[in-house]
């Protein structure tokens, strides 16, 4: 699986490609990048494994609020309405340019990310302004917003979104963590069945699969160490409220959310992770574990 990231290591590269290859049309398309990334055929008739449904989902469910729900600005409107704004993140400003933003309005830690990125990708942070070159960082904003290169896994809302820039709080760790934990919901219907959870992106990256008991499952990702040190939050009920509140509305998503101090603040909404796929993960299994608890029969 994913042998040509071995052949074409930079990802920007291969977005690129990507992009380069967006007249031929999203189903074939859908079908040659499944085939590539895992070795497979992709059955869009009968769907069964996740990464298959996912597939399904971005070709097939088209429910107008996902634009808002996928940009990072707009989405706040969403989570107000659902009567959580008080997890929202602390805002600096939204801008529609880079030359927009007055960097010694901001303070000296922030985070720079366009409205429309995913997967990590056109997020620049600042713990120190003092040593942020901006000047570099306006460039790549400025590319960002020019190639949407988000496009290249065919995920139709972000193609609906006007790309913008946010410039929010950086968020520290909790103080007995060494660095900020990420707790990603995998959610169906309205209900949280799975916890991803993510730390050490600073140093070494750890990831865990969790029950949505908290309890770890058997799964373990093969090219990543597990989390030993991160004990269940006293408030982790309350986060699985907020996950199933913000997920109701549709038939899977992952609700990411921080929780720093006892205080939860929101993350995202993503409704393709990785495009659909999974990373190496031992025992097999776990793609058609997470495909049962994708229900989509309403929508054939």
């Amino acid at each position: 699986m994913d042998f040509y990231k071995k052949i074409i290591r930079n990802q920007k590269l291969r977005l690129k490609i990507l992009h380069l290859l967006r007249f031929i049309p999203d189903k074939p398309m859908l079908k040659i990048q499944y085939s590539i990334k895992t070795g497979k055929k992709l059955n869009l008739k009968e769907p069964k494994k996740f990464t298959e449904k996912i597939q399904w989902y971005k070709l097939n469910y088209k429910n107008p609020i996902l634009p808002t729900c996928v940009d990072k600005y707009e989405v706040r409107e969403y989570v107000k309405n659902k009567k959580l704004g008080n997890i929202l993140n602390e805002l600096y400003g939204v801008f529609d340019k880079p030359e927009d933003i007055n960097i010694d309005k901001l303070p000296d830690k922030f985070v720079l990310k366009t409205t429309n990125g995913g997967g990590g990708l056109n997020v620049f942070i600042c713990k120190d302004k003092s040593k942020f070159d901006f000047e570099k960082v306006k460039k790549e904003l400025s590319k960002a917003q020019k190639n949407k290169l988000i496009s290249s896994g065919r995920e139709w809302p972000y193609k609906k979104i006007q790309p913008r820039i946010i410039a929010e709080r950086f968020i520290e760790h909790s103080s007995n963590e060494e660095s900020l934990t990420d707790y990603k919901f995998y959610c169906f219907n309205g209900l949280p069945q799975y916890l991803l959870l993510i730390n050490g992106r600073e140093s070494k990256k750890k990831k865990s699969i969790y029950d949505i008991d908290f309890n770890l499952l058997k799964y373990k990702y093969d090219d990543y160490d597990r989390i030993n040190d991160v004990r269940k939050p006293d408030n982790y009920n309350e986060m699985v409220k907020i996950a199933a509140e913000l997920s109701k509305d549709f038939p899977f998503v992952r609700v990411d959310l921080y929780n720093t101090n006892g205080k939860i603040i929101f993350g995202e909404l993503t409704f393709y992770p990785a495009s659909g796929y999974l990373e190496k993960i031992s025992p097999d299994g776990f793609d058609l574990e997470l495909g049962e608890k994708f229900y989509l029969k309403k929508y054939f």
